[in-house]
């Protein structure tokens, strides 16, 4: 990705005060910076440039800008700037093809009249998001799909846009291919440490009604939680948090993280509000491993609703030595920030719920898990016949995304047939990248063991965009690797590597599986049973077919391991595993073979011309056509990247523009011709599935797609670097196609075995060997391939031996083509039956029975099997080829002088006696160290081929006596000593004679095959389990021999070799059952060796020159190195080399009689590689291993080959990494050709050695010369070398540490170059003066004329002590030289401001000096000058402005560009300070200030030590290298160091302005810190633990601390930055240390910033201790230039250039504060020059503790003020701003319309009202209540009180509280001042009902409604952008009605309006106005009165009758008075009815 400006013209260019300007453009974009060129004499310049920036993978984020900058070139110091102006990067993002004209601004941001005008396009990547592209969030997939880019996307546009003018959806999807899977396929998994910072920033529009958010973060186990926010849905929290682990890359990006925002006002399971989770690797794959103010979407998975809310966080993943990113907000952020375009989440705006459906048929192959020991006991006390039980208890899991799910538990099976079907609900897409599998065994007791794991990558099997599919695999079997299969009772070191973690070291099994994504909802149960039909539909899945896997061994060396003979097991899955008790046993090992030392370093296995071959059958699914599209694509990339080579190489020979085109264009027609090819297809047998048919569609779709890419790119027709770069991306495209995730063939494996003993291995991937008729075959299919072996596990990083080296051939295929495997040999393969014949020692005799006798007599290798050779019955198709005859092993030829060129004979001279008796001989005198027999030393004979040195002698380098003798009790035993004593019976003496070789090795060693042949080829051993060797020795009790037999095929076609057994004698018929012999045929395959037709004899000449950067391994700090090279059986040392770290060998070592097998022309395209390997000598114990590289030889078969060797830099690694370099070249030669080996006769076997001649006849190439016997590297190959002239300036030391307990105080320094060393002055006290008093050196020296070839400098210390000690302390090592070369003729010197003493001219200086002597006096355009009249001082006449509010930080701000926070500042028209985002020193303009001198640390220590090596001391000093004439006599060019400053100390004042730290590392248990500062110079300092910054980690200090000091005794400035404890010691933080003595001599100036302007007042006074004229003076000095002339005040001359003060200020308004204009002109005339201007750095702090890692950051600066340039200006007050205090006043009156909640007995809507009111900080205040408000009036006249500090500048609220009641300090908060106001509903039982509320900022406040009726949400600017807002510090008082609100479902309902007085008051205000809260006394500003409320407002409890009155009687009382009416007018007639008389009843009843 990348964008393009093109800049056209510009126009109303300013003009010069001379003439017009010299403009060009120059665009700026994070630091990249790209300019035009430069128009003279214009004001309308026309460019028409275009102005490319390369976006390296990285999009464009939203929130960047575009600097667009017009300058007016100048000839001497910096460039003017005319104009500049900003372009948002979201408008480019936006449009992609933006073309505008931009009026520009000056510097002070004032508009201009000159506009610019560009053309601005951008490549944006293709998937539309991540960081700012396209309309929506980014998309965070399993794919990749929005956050990782690739960051070889080519510039330009080749994607196809479709009709909106964006790129189509197929083109895009070619884009999505370098996702996460490609970088993870390229991280380490060595664990390291890895910190992880996460700052939780904000959210916003979190779902839910006054929720109270906390948020809580969840990585590698650990949680952690920000703090509790009240009452808001948009908390901000801006809180940092640090994760820590040592864990290795490629499992961090697997760590899942999450995030949650809970409502902890809730308890229940719904206080969950929304949840984010994603793993690391999504952010580890961004540019530096970090994301910077991100927003996620907050969703619940559970509920899947929606979104839940928005939360923003930076977060940043560091491991060691990367440079943690700023979390700082920067200004204007918050306000144009583009949430849509910045926001991480699902493709579309909803998460939709999916289920992964995972069908689990059937899984085999698993290892064995439990003990056997109940088996042993029922096996031992005969308990049933039963079958073998099967170890384990397996089931699966399935996991993605967090989730697992798993399977039915199976018991007592290694094949379980689950058949189930799970399913996991997740949110579609996920972040989550990979499915994991997960086979553990069930255990009844004890955890649950982990089998194996296998890992389904989700971007492999899924395809995202218009054209892609869902997550689907199979049926298809996935492999399982892990640990060894082997079972341990105690486990084993690797078996973490079951979980996943790290490579595999061996197949554990497979499982058959299907996988399916629905988008639905989640199911209600997870596993089901699988249904029937499914079953039966994958049975054809499970078809096998035959393959075999054949395996050449050519060459085993430098075998680590010799303790017991070594085998190498090839296995594919279980097939040939030979250790696993659970597989049945197969011939898939070579032989045993005992490991033979070469003579010199290494071990290797003679197998000479009978190398081994294995054959291994299996049975495997046949998918061919999925491996062969593998291989078409990687042979096409493996093309396109040899091509590559071959392009590059002819661009560095600089070959024509059209050749290179032409070569590039073939290439393409090529590409073309391959990818037009159709992929292969499923074919006969072969299945296919869902995803194959996908996956081919999707390859065919980009395989297409490159084709028009690269049609594309031919009509451009653009610069050949720019199509090597796309095509290189295009390699890279096709790369990551040639994945194939269904590869359900396991791979293979190489196991070294020793002694039955797993050791090493090797894992090859089955595609790289498989072979296809079609042409498809694997890479290193049938040929010869080079293998290193490693260590298992964790001690691959331990170990720095390489365990073997083995050159070998495979071959995979089915069985039918096995017929190519041997077409493709040249060699003759030879099949062997074999047997061993097995004897113990009884009674002196060999015999075949007996209690030893623990083997069969005959049998295999092991002796766990029978193999009589009259059992053996050829196979059907083979006969024998001759009879059983012995073949002894080939290791037994070597004897103990193998490889020796000469060797020590020693035989033992022992004696007895009796106790107190005489010595004498003993019975057995001669014999060896093991006490076994042996000749005198007068009968030990010769060796043929030898010769003697000397005669027998005593070996007196021993512990022994003066006689040679040593002592013991007896010699059977052992332990004997050098002091005779009383109860010593035995002693002995060692004799001794060195014999030399002086015949040929080679015919030595065939003399004694011949005579191995002739002996009955016995091997012998004290037990079989124990190693065999050659010779008899007296603790030998068993011995054996080897028999073969050698088999012929009968017929043409191949058959399968696997013999048959008969019993012809009978008489072990009874010792075997039918499991054994199905074993033993398992095992009755046959040995197959390679026996070469061909073998040529080579010479091999490694030129070794020398080596640089290499470890230092002793405690001096240097080492004692030579270099081993090992080639095939042989190697050879090079010279030790004392005391360097840069050797220079100089030396060729020559390998005669190199056996190679084969034709030659093979070995010429695939030679053997060399192996170079570099140590320390040491004089005891082992040498140390520094490094080693492997590289290859060049091969010339001929003469007539003119190639010539070349030396090259090789790298050398160790377990660190890089170790080094080594500069060496390899040259191998054809030395003879042997006969055909078919063809010789035991007579003919002189045709077998080495000829002098090559092929044709031809002598070899002359040796190389000799220098002290041993060869030279020779002319034409070794570098060609010039007389050369180094400048050595020896400044000084610094900072000596201790050594050997004592001071460092007379050092001095010794240079080595190349052959030359010189030797330093010594300091006589460091204590007193630490530099050199004389510090110029000169050396005249040869170096190499090619800077390729330039050897390092050393830098050795030493200190001169007391007795003649010099001891070296330390050493330095400068690997170049190259950046000190400079010309033969020195540049003109310079003189220093402070003295007269001549100082070199840095270069850097150098262009103002030439520039300098061009110019002529006069204006730059040649004019007369014009008449210039001093300028009246205007600001004598100027008002100086109101300070009272400013203060320094007002610059502060208005530099960082927060101008809200600086006041009346800009206004006014103040300079700003220039802020820098790192240290000083790394400002790329002022070179780290190494102009004067370089800072070189010394180092001490071993490299071998895993701490490292220790800094001890500081050299400063610095080089010149230039060419001398040839002519020794010729007169020398002058020196370009003659003359340097004093170096006596000097006097300094040094002032350190410490402002404010930010993101520093917690120190306290709640995630703060309680930091302060304590700064050191010297001896002296100066601690502020008083003033401690309470539980912050971003404290504002604003200290300035003086010091007085000598430089350079104190030079270093250490600020510590410690958190305060109040009972233990105080921790430090971090530090940063700041070399004073840099900036002191540098010539930058900087001690002291020159200011922008000369103030001689107010808050921008001018400190330093010269004045602008005088440093202008000292600069013309320094430089050689003429003294400034001055016409006038108001006009300066500098080297010919006039400057006038006019030009200057001509756009500045005029400042009381200003100084005399003379030293105005001279202060701008010095921001014109490379000196230091007013800054402010941000300095790293560092921990010693986590040295890898930033601890914060800190801003500061320093000045320096020499005692001799006078005293200092005054200090800066930058002292912190101190908050007022302020009371807010709110006077609630009245509330309207409020929403009725409650519902009252007699059914009214009704609502007990209160209002609710607070400020962060301050309590909550509340009104009474106003009781039954039936029309949602409410009637308080109330007041709130609210005292808080404020700080006015910042306009921000200070709340300062204690977190907890225990807390020891407050905690400050800065918030915005927001009043929030709510309205209440009160219950007496139940919770209150919230109704309604309202945040104010009382900033920014939305002015109130006049009456209730205009009160609406519209006037609040949440709903209505054009709402009126006022701040209320400024209005004091408003009053009127608010709306109250609240959020339902997303949406903002009016609940009521409260009608308030709010008032704000200074304290001293409140003072004079004093009044209480609600209407307590005093009642006053403004008196408020009870509220006329109804008298229907009351609480019914406190008052029965009266709620009677006014709630029962009001409504029902005329139901009231008619029902007393009733039930009077009833009373009455009842007792009217009583009361008649008695006499009257009968009447009425009779009547």
């Amino acid at each position: 990705m990348s964008f393009t400006v093109l800049a056209k013209k510009a126009s109303n260019v300013p003009k010069e005060k001379f003439g017009k300007s010299d403009p060009y453009c120059q665009i700026v974009y994070q630091g990249q910076k790209q300019k035009t060129k430069v128009v003279k004499d214009s004001d309308a310049p026309e460019w028409n440039e275009t102005l490319g920036f390369d976006l390296a993978g990285k999009a464009l984020e939203s929130t960047e800008s575009i600097t667009v900058e017009l300058k007016d070139w100048e000839r001497i110091g910096s460039d003017k700037l005319l104009g500049q102006a900003v372009v948002p990067a979201r408008d480019l993002i936006n449009s992609k093809d933006l073309e505008l004209s931009v009026k520009l601004s000056d510097k002070n941001g004032r508009p201009t009249e000159t506009t610019v005008d560009l053309q601005l396009k951008y490549v944006a990547p293709a998937s539309g998001g991540g960081g700012g592209g396209g309309s929506g969030g980014d998309a965070v997939d399993g794919g990749g799909d929005g956050e990782d880019f690739d960051e070889d996307d080519p510039e330009g546009e080749i994607d196809e846009p479709g009709p909106d003018g964006k790129p189509t959806a197929a083109s895009a999807a070619r884009k999505r291919k370098r996702d996460r899977q490609k970088m993870k396929a390229k991280l380490s998994t060595k664990p390291q440490d890895f910190q992880v910072r996460v700052k939780v920033v904000e959210a916003r529009q979190l779902e839910g009604s006054n929720v109270h958010p906390v948020c809580k973060l969840t990585l590698f186990g650990e949680t952690k939680t920000t703090r509790v926010k009240k009452a808001t849905g948009n908390p901000i929290w801006n809180e940092v948090f640090y994760y820590s682990n040592n864990i290795s890359p490629a499992e961090i990006v697997d760590e899942m993280i999450n995030f949650e925002v809970y409502n902890s006002k809730k308890l229940r399971s719904d206080a969950l509000i929304g949840n984010f989770s994603c793993d690391c690797g999504l952010v580890y794959a961004m540019s530096k491993h970090t994301v910077l103010n991100k927003w996620l979407l907050l969703s619940d998975s559970e509920d899947q609703s929606g979104v839940r809310g928005y939360l923003k966080i930076c977060m940043a993943i560091l491991g060691p030595g990367d440079e943690a990113p700023s979390f700082k907000a920067k200004p204007g952020d918050a306000e144009h920030e583009d949430i849509e375009s910045n926001l991480l989440m699902p493709a579309g705006m909803t998460l939709a719920p999916a289920n992964f459906i995972l069908k689990a048929y059937s899984a085999e192959d698993l290892p064995r898990m439990d003990s056997a020991m109940m088996e042993g006991v029922k096996k031992f006390f005969g308990v049933g016949k039963q079958k073998p039980k099967e170890l384990s208890d397996p089931y699966m899991t399935f996991s993605f995304a967090g989730q697992t799910v798993s399977t039915k538990v199976l018991y007592e099976t290694y094949s379980p047939e689950f058949n189930q079907e799970l399913k996991l609900a997740f949110k579609f897409p996920s972040v989550a990248e990979n499915l994991t599998l997960r086979m553990f065994d069930w255990d009844r007791i004890s955890a649950h063991d982990i089998i194996a794991s296998g890992i389904v990558s989700v971007s492999q099997i899924s395809r995202s965009g218009d054209d892609g599919y869902l997550p689907t695999f199979g049926p298809c079997y996935v492999n399982f690797y892990g640990s060894t299969r082997e079972f341990s009772e105690l486990g084993g070191d690797n078996e973490y590597l079951n979980k996943g973690n790290g490579e595999g070291v061996a197949y554990r099994g497979r499982i058959l599986v299907e996988l399916k994504t629905n988008l639905e909802e989640k199911a209600e149960v997870d596993v089901v049973d699988c249904d029937p039909e499914d079953v039966t539909r994958i049975s054809k899945y499970m078809r096998r077919h035959r393959f075999m896997l054949n395996v050449a061994f050519l060459e085993a060396t430098m075998i680590c391991d010799t303790d017991a003979p070594v085998e190498f097991e090839v296995s594919i899955g279980t097939y040939g595993n030979k250790l696993d008790d659970t597989v049945m046993p197969t011939a898939s090992c070579t032989q045993p073979t005992n490991a033979v030392f070469d003579g010199c370093r290494y071990n290797f296995l003679p197998w000479e011309n009978k190398r081994p071959c294995i054959s291994v059958e299996s049975f495997w699914e046949d998918i061919s056509f999925r491996i062969d599209t593998i291989n078409i694509l990687l042979g096409i990339v493996d093309m396109m990247e040899s091509r590559f080579l071959k392009i590059k190489t002819a661009q560095k020979a600089n070959l024509p523009e059209i050749e290179i085109k032409s070569m590039l264009y073939s290439l393409m027609d090529e590409l073309a011709v391959k990818l037009k090819q159709p992929l292969p297809r499923a074919t006969g047998s072969q299945l296919s599935n869902e995803l194959d048919k996908l996956q081919l569609l999707n390859r065919e779709t980009e395989m297409a797609g490159i084709i028009e890419d690269m049609e594309k790119v031919r009509l451009r027709d653009p610069e050949p670097a720019e199509i090597l770069t796309e095509l290189s991306t295009l390699a890279e495209t096709l790369k990551a196609q040639a994945v194939e995730p269904q590869n359900s063939i396991p791979d293979v494996f190489i196991w070294m075995l020793v002694g039955n003993k797993r050791t090493a291995y090797y894992r090859l991937p089955v595609h790289q060997i498989i072979y296809s008729p079609d042409g498809h075959s694997g890479k290193y299919c049938a040929k010869e391939m080079t293998v290193v072996l490693k260590h298992p596990g964790q001690k691959a990083h331990r170990e720095w031996q390489i365990p073997a080296k083995l050159r070998l051939k495979f071959w995979f295929g089915k069985k039918q083509f096995e017929e190519e495997w041997t077409k493709c040999q040249t060699d003759d393969v030879v099949v062997m039956a074999e047997t061993y014949e097995n004897q113990v020692a009884l009674l002196g005799k060999w015999v075949t029975r007996g209690p030893a006798m623990t083997r069969p007599k005959f049998s295999d290798s092991t002796g766990k099997l029978k193999l009589k050779k009259e059992s053996f019955f050829p196979p059907a198709g083979w006969e024998w080829a001759g009879d059983w005859h012995v073949s002894p092993e080939l290791s037994l030829i070597y004897n103990r002088d193998a490889g020796h060129k000469s060797f020590i004979e020693d035989v033992y001279e022992l004696q007895t006696r009796i106790p107190a008796g005489p010595w004498h001989m003993a019975k057995v005198f001669w014999t060896d160290a093991l006490n076994d027999t042996m000749p005198a030393k007068e009968e030990v004979e010769l060796p043929e081929g030898w010769e003697w040195d000397n005669d027998w002698s005593v070996d007196m380098n021993r512990g022994v006596d003066d006689e040679g003798f040593e002592y013991c009790v007896e010699s059977t035993i052992g332990g004997f000593g050098p002091v005779e004593k009383t109860y010593h019976l035995s002693r002995r003496r060692r004799w001794i004679r060195q014999r030399t070789m002086v015949a040929e090795s080679n015919a030595i060693k065939e003399k004694d095959q011949e005579a191995l042949k002739a002996s009955e080829g016995w091997e012998y051993a004290p037990l079989f389990n124990m190693k065999f060797h050659g010779k008899e020795s007296k603790m030998d009790l068993v011995r054996r021999r080897r028999w073969h037999r050698k088999m012929k095929a009968t017929g043409k076609e191949s058959k399968p070799c696997t013999f048959s057994f008969g019993d012809e004698d009978g008489d072990d018929s009874d010792d075997s059952d039918a499991e054994e012999k199905a074993k033993a045929g398992c095992l009755a395959a046959p040995r197959m060796f390679l026996e070469s037709t061909q073998v040529n004899k080579y010479q091999l000449r490694a030129y070794i020159y020398q080596a640089r950067s290499l470890m230092a391994a002793d405690d001096n700090a240097r080492s004692d190195p030579y270099a081993v090279v090992g080639f095939g059986t042989q190697s050879q040392l090079t010279r030790v080399l004392d005391k360097t770290l840069s050797p220079m060998w100089d030396q060729t070592l020559i390998f005669d009689e190199i056996t190679l097998y084969g034709p030659a022309e093979l070995v010429a395209q695939n030679p053997p590689e060399v192996v170079i390997e570099v140590f320390d000598k040491d004089l005891i114990g082992k040498d140390e291993f520094l490094g080693r590289t492997i590289c290859k030889p060049m091969v010339k078969l001929s003469m007539s080959d003119e190639r010539t060797c070349v030396l090259q830099w090789h790298e050398l690694i160790n377990r660190r990494g890089n170790a080094g370099e080594m500069l060496a070249s390899f040259e191998l030669l054809l030395a003879g050709q042997a006969a055909s080996l078919m063809d010789l006769t035991d007579t003919e076997t002189d045709a077998m050695q080495p000829t002098s001649q090559l092929m044709n006849g031809e002598d070899l190439p002359f040796a190389p010369p000799k220098r002290n016997d041993l060869y030279i590297v020779p002319t034409g190959i070794r570098p060609v070398m010039r007389r050369t002239a180094v400048e050595i300036l020896c400044w000084g030391m610094r900072n000596m540490k201790r050594y050997q307990l004592l001071s460092i105080t007379s050092p001095s320094v010794e240079f080595e170059i190349g052959d030359a060393v010189i030797q330093s002055p010594i300091i006589k006290n460091t204590k007193k003066n630490p530099n050199f008093s004389n510090a110029l050196l000169f050396v005249d020296t040869m170096l190499p004329k090619e800077e390729y070839f330039m050897p390092p400098v050393n830098l050795r210390v030493r200190d001169h002590r007391a007795f003649g000690r010099k001891p070296t302390v330390g050493m330095h090592v400068i690997r170049s030289l190259e950046k000190y070369m400079v010309s033969s003729t020195p540049q003109p010197t310079y003189i220093t401001a402070s003295n007269t003493d001549q100082v070199l001219m840095d270069e850097s200086f150098q262009a103002i000096a030439a520039s300098v002597d061009g110019i002529t006096n006069g204006s730059p355009n040649g004019d007369n000058p014009e008449t210039i009249v001093d300028m009246p001082d205007e600001q004598k006449a100027l008002q100086p402005p109101d300070l009272e509010d400013i203060d320094w930080w007002c610059k502060y701000y208005t530099s960082i560009g927060e101008e809200d926070k600086a006041l009346k500042y800009v206004e006014m028209g103040l300079d700003s300070v220039m802020i820098y985002d790192g240290p000083l020193e790394s400002v790329p303009e002022f070179d780290g200030f190494t102009d004067f001198c370089d800072t070189f640390e010394i180092f001490t220590g071993d490299a071998d030590d895993d701490e490292g090596q220790e800094v001890i001391g500081e050299f400063k000093g610095g080089f010149k290298v230039y060419e001398l004439p040839e002519d020794p006599n010729a007169p020398l060019p002058p020196k370009h160091l003659d003359a340097l400053p004093n170096p006596d100390p000097e006097e300094c004042v040094v002032r350190v302005y410490l402002i404010q730290a930010y993101d520093l590392q917690p120190a306290d248990p709640n995630g703060l810190a309680d930091p302060y500062l304590e700064v050191t110079l010297g001896k002296k300092s100066i601690s502020l633990r008083d003033s401690y910054k309470p539980n912050t980690l971003n404290p504002i200090f604003g200290e300035m601390l003086e010091f007085k000091c000598h430089i350079p005794l104190q030079k270093d400035l250490k600020i510590v930055v410690k958190d305060y404890d109040l009972l233990t010691s105080d921790d430090p933080i971090g530090e940063t240390i700041i070399d004073l003595e840099n900036r002191y001599l540098s010539q930058y100036r900087a001690n002291c910033g020159v200011h922008s302007v000369y103030y001689t007042s107010g808050p921008c006074q001018w400190r330093d201790a010269c004045k602008p004229t005088e440093i202008l003076e000292a600069f013309c000095k320094r430089h050689r230039l003429e003294a400034p002339v001055y016409g006038g005040n108001t006009q300066v001359t500098v080297a010919g250039r006039r400057h006038t003060l006019r030009e200057y200020e001509q756009n500045k308004e005029p400042s009381p504060f200003w100084g005399p204009t003379k030293e105005r002109l001279a202060c701008y005339v010095l921001n014109r020059l490379p000196m230091v201007k007013e800054h402010i750095e941000t300095r790293i702090l560092r921990n010693k503790l986590q040295p890898a890692f930033d601890q914060g950051k800190l801003q500061c600066w320093v000045d320096i003020f020499p005692k001799s340039l006078g005293p200092p200006g005054p200090p800066v007050d930058i002292s912190a701003r101190i908050p007022k205090r302020y009371e807010l006043r709110v006077v609630i009156w009245n509330t309207t319309e409020v929403v009725l909640d409650e519902t009252n007995l007699m059914g009214e809507q009704m609502s007990d009202i209160y209002v609710k009111g607070w400020l962060p900080g301050t309590k909550k205040q509340k009104t009474d209540v106003h009781y039954r408000s039936l029309d949602g009036d409410g009637n308080f006249n109330w007041r709130f009180v609210f005292p808080f500090e404020y700080l006015p500048a910042e306009q921000v609220l200070v709340d300062k509280k204690k977190e907890h009641f225990w807390s020891l300090d407050e905690t400050e908060e800065r918030t915005q001042p927001i009043f929030t106001v709510q309205v209440w509903d009160n219950d007496f039982i139940s919770a209150d009902d919230f109704l309604g509320s309202l945040e104010l900022n009382l900033n920014c406040m939305p002015k109130p409604a006049k009456t209730a009726k205009a009160c609406k949400l519209t006037q609040l600017p949440d709903f209505n952008n054009q709402a009126k807002c006022v701040s209320l510090f400024e209005q004091k008082k408003l009053n009127g009605f608010w709306p109250v609100y609240e959020t339902v479902q997303g949406q903002p309902q009016l609940q009521g309006k409260v009608e308030m007085e709010i008032e704000i008051v200074t304290a001293k205000e409140a003072e004079e106005r004093p009044t209480a809260s609600a209407r307590d006394e005093p009642n006053m500003h403004p008196k408020l009165d009870p509220p006329n409320r109804p008298a229907t407002s009351f609480f019914f409890l406190s008052n029965p009758f009266k709620s009677c009155k006014h709630i029962i009687w009001r409504n029902y009382k005329w139901r009231i008075i008619i029902a007393l009416l009733t039930l009077l007018l009833i009373a009455i007639i009842v007792v009217f009815i009583y009361s008649f008389p008695k006499e009257i009843w009968p009447a009425i009843f009779k009547g």
